[in-house]
């Protein structure tokens, strides 16, 4: 009887949403996404995922160990205690040390966020270098990454979703849209005038930004956009190439063989 193949449980932990992933053969199979909860418990985590593992036909034997991305500290230590009690995994932390194949030259390394090493790496695997990997998430980044693989640094910008939300909150009479493509720059009326500004506007600071620091780099980049949106921006513009909304879980991947 074949030896059955082993998962990789990945768990990005972001300001906003969790992702948890399985990776089969380095092939994203399944994944889920929750809501990040900080004052969520470890038993509470392990409750959800386990049940959303359970509902998959996977157990805990199906797994060959646990591999996260965390950008809330508060919940990192919950997060390693589940893995500890529930899972039994000493898990796969992305963190200051670990291996990633790529020189860091930031002023300070240990400022760039876990998340973002993530994408970096996954992003010059896949695609090579030079690149730049942008994640439309609760912030709006952008990642430049050399020829040579190397992190060179980066841009951080409000992400779309706490914008819309914030101009919500802040106008009176402006109601909450959904954040889509209206088809033309001009509203005729309130909500498409607002689709139209969220947009545009985020696809102008998208295109504009990418013009801008391949200008200062003095060439030419593979331009990857990856989160929720990243198919809904990559559609509007040429300045994205590529449109991978599960980076980060590939990135996990890379990670994890390479620590071994």
């Amino acid at each position: 009887m074949p030896q059955k193949v082993k998962m990789l449980l990945a768990i990005d932990v972001g300001n906003t949403n969790t992702v948890v992933g399985l990776l089969k053969n380095k092939k994203l199979v399944r994944s889920w996404r929750l809501t990040t909860v900080r004052e969520r418990t470890a038993d509470e985590h392990a409750v959800l995922i386990k049940n959303l593992l359970a509902l998959g036909g996977h157990e805990n034997e199906d797994l060959e160990g646990i591999a996260v991305s965390c950008v809330v500290p508060p919940l990192l230590p919950g997060i390693k205690e589940m893995c500890h009690s529930y899972f039994d995994f000493d898990p796969f932390l992305v963190e200051p040390g670990i291996k990633t194949g790529m020189p860091i030259l930031y002023e300070h390394p240990q400022e760039v966020g876990a998340d973002r090493i993530v994408l970096s790496v996954a992003g010059f695997h896949q695609y090579g270098g030079p690149c730049m990997v942008i994640d439309l998430g609760t912030a709006t980044t952008f990642d430049a990454v050399s020829e040579k693989g190397e992190y060179l640094g980066g841009i951080i910008a409000p992400g779309i979703g706490i914008s819309a939300e914030a101009l919500f909150q802040r106008a009176a009479k402006l109601p909450r849209v959904e954040i889509r493509d209206p088809g033309q720059v001009i509203g005729r009326n309130t909500v498409s005038a607002m689709q139209a500004g969220i947009f545009y506007g985020y696809l102008g600071l998208i295109e504009k930004i990418i013009d801008l620091a391949q200008q200062e780099l003095g060439h030419q980049t593979t331009n990857v956009a990856t989160g929720g949106l990243a198919t809904l921006f990559a559609k509007r513009t040429d300045k994205i190439h590529h449109a991978n909304p599960d980076l980060i879980m590939d990135g996990l991947q890379i990670l994890f063989d390479m620590n071994r």
